[in-house]
C-alpha cells in the first residue's frame, strides 16, 4: 500500500506520533511518503524529551521519503 502523511503542525507529541505511524508503515513494507507543510517545516527545532521528532526523522529518511 502506499501512504502519504501531510503534516502540517509544530506541536511535538503529533509530528511525533504521525512519524511514529509512518516509521511502522515503512517496517510493514508499505510505501510511506512524508510532507511536511506549514508550521511542520520547522521540526528541526521542534521536539521535547517526550518527543524526539528528529530522531523518528532520522529512522524514516533510511527508506521513505521525505519532503519539506
Amino acid at each position: 500500500m502506499k501512504v502519504l502523511f501531510i503534516i502540517s503542525t509544530d506541536d511535538a507529541e503529533t509530528m511525533y506520533n504521525a512519524l511514529r505511524m509512518a516509521n511502522v508503515g515503512l517496517q510493514k513494507g508499505d510505501g510511506i511518503s512524508v510532507f511536511m507543510l506549514g508550521k511542520a517545516v520547522t521540526y528541526e527545532s521542534v521536539g521535547a524529551d517526550a518527543f524526539d521528532v528528529l530522531g523518528q526523522v532520522s529512522q524514516f529518511t533510511e527508506e521513505g521519503d521525505f519532503y519539506v
